[in-house]
């Protein structure tokens, strides 16, 4: 009589435990220099500016800032297919990322500046 209860109050236990946390993004190297370099943020191009492709975009480009705004670029071109330019500013310098998105909530463009 007391093994289905004791069961179920560990069942209980255990899955209170287990809900996923979300990991906190960090650098890989364990420290960002604040310097932005682009190149390792180029593949976010095309994807959707959600909170958290925004932030490791922020890490991995070592930027302590980041400035999500609209696209200042008409959409002409697959950016994959390299006709526009997924770059237009700086490739490194300063402390801050820009991350341009357009109508759809896709980033259309990264730069230091």
């Amino acid at each position: 009589m007391y093994r289905p209860l004791l069961a179920l109050s560990a069942l209980i236990t255990i899955s209170a435990c287990s809900t996923s946390q979300v990991a906190s993004v960090q650098p890989i190297d364990g420290v960002i220099s604040g310097q932005c370099h682009i190149d390792k943020v180029r593949g976010a191009v095309g994807l959707a500016a959600s909170h958290a492709t925004v932030e490791r975009a922020r890490v991995d480009s070592d930027s302590l800032q980041v400035q999500v705004i609209g696209s200042r670029h008409a959409e002409t071109g697959a950016t994959a297919s390299g006709v526009a330019n997924p770059s237009p500013g700086a490739e490194s310098g300063g402390e801050r990322l820009t991350i341009e998105k357009g109508r759809t909530n896709n980033i259309t463009a990264v730069y230091c500046g």
